[in-house]
C-alpha cells in the first residue's frame, strides 16, 4: 500500500522535501518557521507503532531537521512536538521560537495562525529547500 499523508496536512502545509523516513512540510502559518516529519508508514499513530529501526531513523531525522532549522533562522530555542489529537498520523512539529514572536513564551497553539502570502510562502519555501539540499 502506498503512503498516504493526511488531508489535513495536505490542506495546510507544503510539502518541503522528503528524507529517508520522512516527508517533510512546512506548516501554513507564517506567525513561526515550522517544519511537519511524517513519517512515510501508514496506520501509524505514535512512535512506539514504529519498529526500532524507524524509531532510531526517526530521531536521528528530527535531530538533523533541529539542527537546519536552528542556523536557518538563528535561533537558540525550537519547540519540537508529538501531539497528535487533531491528526492522528504520526507526525512532529519542529518550531523554530524566539521571545519576539507572538505567543513567546506560551505555546504556538495559543494564539490564531496567519496563512503565507502567496509572495512569503514562494520566499520561505526557497529557503527551506535549498537549507535541506
Amino acid at each position: 500500500m502506498p503512503f498516504k499523508i493526511d488531508n489535513k496536512f495536505l490542506k495546510s502545509s507544503h510539502h518541503v522535501t522528503e528524507l529517508k523516513l520522512c516527508s517533510i512540510r512546512l506548516n501554513d502559518n507564517s506567525k513561526f518557521p515550522w517544519i511537519i516529519l511524517i513519517p512515510k508508514r501508514n496506520k501509524i499513530t505514535d512512535i512506539s507503532d514504529l519498529n526500532s529501526k524507524d524509531q532510531i531513523l526517526l530521531m536521528k531525522e528530527i535531530v538533523h531537521v533541529s539542527k537546519i532549522m536552528k542556523k536557518l533562522f538563528k535561533t537558540s530555542k525550537l519547540n519540537i512536538e508529538k501531539i497528535g489529537n487533531m491528526v492522528p498520523q504520526l507526525h512532529i512539529h519542529i518550531i523554530a521560537r524566539s521571545k519576539k514572536d507572538s505567543s513567546w513564551p506560551l505555546s504556538v497553539w495559543v494564539v490564531k495562525g496567519k496563512n503565507y502570502t502567496e509572495t512569503a510562502l514562494i520566499i520561505m519555501m526557497l529557503k527551506v529547500r535549498k537549507a535541506f539540499k
